[in-house]
């Protein structure tokens, strides 16, 4: 592909790329909708038809979300929790101690209270349990009175916990979205949007949307039996702020419903009903609106950081508490686990990196690299990172004795979810899945090179032709002039931004820096000024300390390619144009 100005290498060392998009349809999109050519190249660059145009801009419920029965299981599962729920059963939901998992188990918890019903949330210590349902749990639950098991973002996998809770006679719901085997769990239903006997159509939800869908049957179900004659039935809009924060925190593509229950939600969660979502944004420091930034990059990582270096059912807790000074406590104490996960995510990392680089690593197809001492909890990020740095997939295992711990993290068009399945069907992996940009195994210490040699194989092909040196897509370039209000108003309606949906990046061609300062602890604050006279405010965060920040440091007033997102700055009143830098290039 041709690079975007030349870039081949930046100083964050990547190829700058323009994005793929019918200029056809791009201009066609611009007039149709009466918006600037580059707006209409934004769609374009996002798969968006003169067809799609209306709905994806504006993405409601009432015309995305499906009739729950269309999946299979459906009505089964409902049956089963509206009779637990009329005949005062105690439901158990199994969950898991990522956000996902976090919000799926917090949502079925809050409805199933409010409509009357008995609950009680377990999630499983990531150390001494593992992933997903567990027999001895399961069983032990069964003792303590459960009688209907509902497993939230696991359980598609787990052959022998649900078969043995099922001879112990413990009735199972699955509702999870990993990818599905052939052969499917033993239990009474197995809703789930990517079993190979389904269609795919909403295959790309989160689990926290699967459980919403699950909410909306039940509630049904329980209207026709006249449930609600006798209480006031729930309005299930009020829970779309944790299908939100679930859905952007499980970075699964922000298109067709994904997008109407993240836009929906987000509005929810700016009237910060929830009190544990409002405490942890109090810690967080988010003063305004809630975007999919603040979710994925402030509110999330702290909820997984109990799962991951701390107490795993925090997360539910503070999601399910209608307690302010419960949650205030438990927000602080996340927000103290978030800084203990850094610190240890920043050493796994280094180590990684040094591995791969000491091992030649880096020369394989897929990076695959195990470490003594690594804390399982944060190895799907490092994972993340390592891929994002290759541009290829990267799983990392928590070596520990005979054995290891591992995550993965994939990148666009490569299934590792399959591949990670096909392994322990090959008997590599004594259990894993997950989807295809994301997945988790567990391994014996002798099979981490046959693995990494099984993916080679496997993901080899695909990969060849892509560049081990990590690419910045554009949506096109803009001038400091253009870059106005106005503008990112237009811009703003192709949001809610995330995966499968990124925000749009612009590049300015030969700016020079007027002005450049370090601002807090490792950001630069600069201002922009283009050659027609224009004058762009923008600010690099975090770069100070990186390459970014030393080259934007060492200018010395030469021009500059500089790459970003636009935002509106509101500080003390006042709102302005705002380049976010991504990264900067000298201009040849």
């Amino acid at each position: 592909m041709d690079t975007v100005l030349g870039v081949e290498s930046s100083l964050t060392g990547r190829r700058w790329l323009r994005r793929d998009g019918d200029e056809r349809i791009a201009l066609a999109l611009s007039q149709r909708l009466d918006v600037p050519e580059i707006v209409g190249r934004v769609l374009a660059g996002r798969g968006v038809g003169l067809d799609e145009a209306e709905v994806f801009l504006n993405p409601t419920l009432k015309a995305l979300l499906p009739d729950p029965h269309r999946f299979k299981d459906m009505k089964a599962a409902c049956d089963r929790l509206a009779a637990a729920v009329t005949g005062g059963e105690r439901i158990l939901l199994f969950g898991d101690y990522d956000v996902d998992g976090a919000t799926s188990a917090a949502l079925l918890s809050r409805f199933l209270t409010a409509v009357g019903g008995k609950v009680r949330v377990y999630v499983p210590d990531r150390l001494k349990e593992g992933y997903g349902p567990n027999a001895p749990a399961l069983l032990r639950l069964k003792d303590e009175g459960a009688s209907l098991a509902v497993t939230v973002d696991c359980g598609t996998g787990a052959h022998e916990a649900l078969a043995a809770a099922a001879a112990a006679g413990l009735d199972c719901i699955v509702v999870d979205h990993h990818e599905a085997e052939a052969r499917l769990p033993v239990a009474l239903a197995v809703v789930n949007p990517n079993r190979l006997d389904e269609s795919g159509y909403c295959g790309e939800l989160a689990a926290v949307g699967v459980a919403f869908l699950v909410a909306v049957g039940l509630n049904r179900r329980l209207r026709e039996a006249g449930w609600y004659k006798r209480r006031e039935e729930p309005n299930l809009l009020q829970w779309l702020d944790l299908v939100a924060l679930g859905t952007v925190c499980d970075v699964v593509p922000l298109k067709g419903l994904n997008r109407a229950f993240v836009a929906q939600g987000l509005k929810v969660m700016a009237g910060r009903g929830n009190p544990g979502l409002k405490a942890l944004a109090d810690v967080a420091g988010v003063a305004e609106a809630p975007g999919t930034y603040h979710a994925g990059f402030l509110l999330g990582p702290r909820i997984n950081a109990g799962g991951r270096v701390g107490q795993a059912d925090l997360g539910v807790r503070l999601l399910t508490t209608d307690d302010d000074a419960q949650a205030a406590e438990i927000a602080r104490r996340l927000d103290q686990l978030n800084r203990e996960r850094q610190e240890i995510e920043a050493a796994v990392l280094a180590d990684a990196q040094e591995r791969v680089a000491a091992e030649g690593l880096d020369r394989d197809p897929v990076v695959v690299v195990g470490g003594d001492g690594w804390h399982p909890g944060v190895v799907g990020i490092v994972a993340s990172r390592l891929a994002e740095f290759h541009n290829r997939p990267a799983c990392v295992v928590a070596l520990d004795g005979e054995g290891g711990t591992g995550s993965g993290r994939s990148v666009k068009g490569i299934d590792l979810g399959a591949a990670v399945l096909a392994a322990r069907h090959a008997g590599l992996l004594s259990r894993g899945g997950g989807h295809a940009m994301a997945a988790g195994f567990a391994l014996a210490r002798t099979n981490l090179g046959p693995f990494r040699d099984f993916l080679a194989d496997r993901l080899g092909a695909g990969l060849a032709d892509r560049p081990r040196m990590p690419a910045l897509y554009l949506d096109g370039g803009l001038t400091a002039e253009a870059a106005d209000e106005s503008l990112i108003g237009l811009l703003d309606q192709a949001g809610p931004f995330g995966a499968g949906n990124p925000e749009p990046r612009f590049a300015l061609a030969r700016v020079r820096l007027s002005y450049v300062a370090r601002a807090g602890e490792n950001h630069l604050r600069c201002t922009l000024a283009g050659e027609r006279g224009g004058k762009l405010a923008a600010i690099a965060f975090r770069a100070f300390d990186g390459d970014l920040g030393a080259g934007l440091m060492a200018h010395d007033g030469a021009p500059l390619h500089v790459a970003g997102r636009l935002r509106l700055n509101r500080w003390q009143g006042r709102v302005a144009p705002q380049l976010l830098i991504d990264d900067a290039a000298p201009a040849r």
